[in-house]
């Protein structure tokens, strides 16, 4: 028995429900294809969400800390893991539960079934579960769901290397390290990325003595190197051990320990820890869906190649979020989601972004939009930056934060910016700003000559303007001439 969707949403993250929802607000018959039986992806049930959510436990744990300085000292903490991992889960089913109630609202179709292609129409649903689930989905003896556009939005999962799959459950992944089964007394992170220092942070806070080793020679290899300074400061202040340059060799199970082998010049040997988290990135979901049978192409990445309307080399199938290309961004996704819909529905749209912000949720936090030094560095590209260190915020100050700055980069020749870095508390709040400048095309004195509120953060932003034009008041550094 078959069905049959004007549009095929393959995969029910960010990036489904939301080119899903626009489909449908555009008038097109619109079904989701989704294996877990609620919607919201890797984001919203194993991945941006829950870590944020622990991340506020995180940083309450660790003001409540710093307010000694202030002359206040709370006792120990008493920390319920149990009551955590049911907040948590609340968090979770609130937003899984509105999204539901949305799809319905729509009348967007879902199907709890995994969807395989067959051919550039037609998928072949496996049932996930005894009946497949939704709205109109044909019951337990649909096997067939024919289409005349599909959204391919499968997402990635965690990358873990052959040598540290050991028969060991005390060797987790991301998904693991969330599932927060327990607080060990000693943690080993794999790994330096933004994944595995938000992870590090949290259980660091809840009270495990955390180890982060990383196989390059600095942490978060993709930031500018000045934006990271002062994260490896504090996190070196805080955690157990920091090892950059330093490799994992092998992992082996040794009853309530994992035995870890590293080689690197101050971290080499053998050592026991409680538990392992091996996050060292993340590949996209296109192989075991059937590619093959249809005309898209995927890249020696792994990646769909599309072009900037999100189109694949197939004329039926769109490729959306992380199974498209880096930066594997929930907010990237969705973006593309509402563009391949639009594109679908027949509007003028193409993905040209002039800044997809990132941020890395630890403490201090780092966020980025736009060019970044690297970037100019690497492609030669002439640029000029203007940094306004927080030690000069009130702000800053006040919180006794000042362990951070703001940085524009610059075109020297038009005073256009073109990218932004900010490191410190609440950064990933902050950056929103700039990416409207740089996708508005604002020059530096824009920033500047725009009255910003006093005293907070965000007028660090026009304050790193005023530095460039040599304006600044709590900085001297005047214009040369």
């Amino acid at each position: 028995m078959a069905i049959h969707s004007q549009v095929v949403v393959l995969g029910g993250g960010p990036g489904g429900y939301a080119a899903a929802f626009m489909a449908a607000d555009l008038g097109l018959e619109t079904t989701i294809v989704e294996a877990d039986p609620r919607l919201g992806g890797t984001c919203l049930l194993r991945g941006c969400i829950p870590s944020k959510a622990l991340l506020h436990v995180a940083k309450v744990l660790s003001e409540a800390g710093e307010m000694a300085d202030w002359g206040i000292e709370f006792a120990k903490p008493k920390i319920s893991i149990d009551k955590v991992r049911a907040r948590k889960e609340k968090v979770i089913d609130t937003l899984t539960g509105g999204l539901a109630q949305l799809a319905k609202r729509r009348n967007v179709r879902v199907i709890n079934a995994r969807g395989i292609f067959v051919d550039s129409q037609t998928l072949q649903l496996e049932a996930v579960h005894p009946s497949l689930s939704g709205k109109g989905d044909g019951g337990e003896g649909s096997e067939r769901l024919t289409f005349e556009h599909c959204i391919l939005a499968t997402g990635s999962v965690p990358a873990m290397p052959k040598m540290f799959k050991i028969d060991s459950p005390r060797v987790m992944d991301s998904t693991g390290a969330l599932a927060l089964q327990d607080v060990p007394e000693s943690l080993l992170v794999i790994g330096g990325g933004y994944i595995g220092l938000e992870m590090a942070t949290v259980y660091s806070e809840l009270g495990s003595k955390v180890t982060v080793v990383e196989l390059l020679d600095g942490l978060l290899p993709g930031a500018d190197r000045d934006l990271v300074k002062p994260l490896e400061k504090r996190l070196r202040e805080r955690l157990a051990g920091v090892y950059v340059a330093t490799k994992v060799v092998e992992l082996k199970s040794a009853g309530d320990k994992v035995e870890v082998i590293t080689e690197g010049a101050e971290f080499s040997g053998s050592h026991a820890f409680d538990r392992v988290l091996v996050s060292i990135g993340r590949r996209p979901v296109t192989s075991g869906i059937g590619l093959e049978n249809t005309q898209v192409k995927v890249n020696d990445k792994g990646f769909v190649v599309v072009n900037d309307q999100q189109q694949t080399a197939d004329p039926h199938i769109w490729a959306i979020g992380d199974v498209a290309g880096e930066p594997m961004l929930a907010h990237k996704a969705s973006h593309e989601g509402k563009i391949a819909a639009e594109v679908i529905a027949g509007r003028p749209a193409a993905f040209e972004p002039q800044a997809i912000p990132a941020v890395v949720f630890t403490d201090p936090e780092i966020a980025w939009a736009g060019l970044t030094m690297n970037e100019a560095e690497r492609a030669g590209r002439d640029v000029t930056t203007a940094v306004y260190p927080w030690q000069a915020s009130g702000r800053a100050i006040a919180n006794g934060r000042t362990d951070g700055m703001t940085r524009w980069v610059i075109d020297p020749t038009t005073d256009r910016v073109l990218g932004c870095g900010i490191v410190g508390s609440g950064a990933g709040e902050l950056i929103a700003e700039a990416v409207v400048a740089i996708e508005m095309g604002c020059t530096i004195r824009d920033l500047a000559d725009s009255i910003h509120p006093h005293p907070t953060l965000s007028e660090t932003l026009a304050f790193a303007g005023e530095v460039h034009l040599g304006t600044a008041t709590e900085v001297y550094r005047p214009k040369r001439k």
